[in-house]
């Protein structure tokens, strides 16, 4: 398939691989690869403890009559101030499995959709001289990109990452950090030339 690249470009256009660029949208993949991408982020690491737990409580309050107050068994009792939980909550593992094909394919499926949707946009390249936000917000309004951006590049740019911090729309990663929650998060995908080729590799 041929990509036309930006009108700044000078009209030039790049040949990508239908197999990588040209799929057709399967939402239950995405859904299911974007599910267990942000499943595995949780820390799961939220922790309760039961009465058997907490401190305390070996010995029985009171006798269990005659006091003219009711049973109580331990002080240590879900019903008691200070006492342990019914249902306490323990670490959990949240992660679910995807094969290196499903998460690649998913990546494969949401970049075609991208490009068909017309939210691409490619330069040979996309660097600024220096690590100032102004210039990064002129260099994206000249493109006509407003709206949450994603800029791609082949390697980390330490000075484009520093332009973009303070912009909360604008975000840049390199290819190796990409991930399919970063693409269906961001209206537009700005990539250069050698980033899309090494991306075409990857998922080749």
């Amino acid at each position: 398939m041929e990509l036309q690249l930006h009108s700044n470009a000078g009209g030039q256009s790049i040949t990508l691989s239908d197999a990588t660029f040209g799929r057709e949208f399967n939402e239950a993949l995405v859904h299911q690869v974007v599910t267990a991408y942000l499943a595995g982020g949780r820390a799961g690491t939220k922790a309760q403890k039961t009465r058997s737990q907490v401190r305390g409580g070996g010995r029985k309050p009171w006798a269990q009559k005659g006091s003219g107050q009711a049973r109580a068994g331990s002080i240590r009792s879900p019903l008691w101030r200070g006492g342990g939980k019914s249902f306490a909550a323990v670490p959990r593992n949240f992660s679910q499995k995807v094969n290196r094909s499903m998460y690649q394919g998913a990546m494969r499926v949401i970049l075609s959709e991208l490009i068909r949707q017309q939210r691409v946009v490619v330069l040979p390249e996309f660097s600024v001289d220096t690590p100032k936000t102004k210039q990064l917000v002129e260099k994206l309004k000249s493109l006509g990109m407003d709206g949450k951006v994603l800029i791609v590049t082949e390697q980390v740019d330490e000075k484009l990452y520093l332009a973009a911090r303070n912009l909360t729309n604008v975000e840049v990663r390199d290819v190796t950090g990409l991930d399919p929650v970063s693409l269906v998060g961001h209206e537009k995908l700005l990539m250069t030339v050698p980033s899309i080729r090494r991306l075409e590799e990857w998922l080749a």
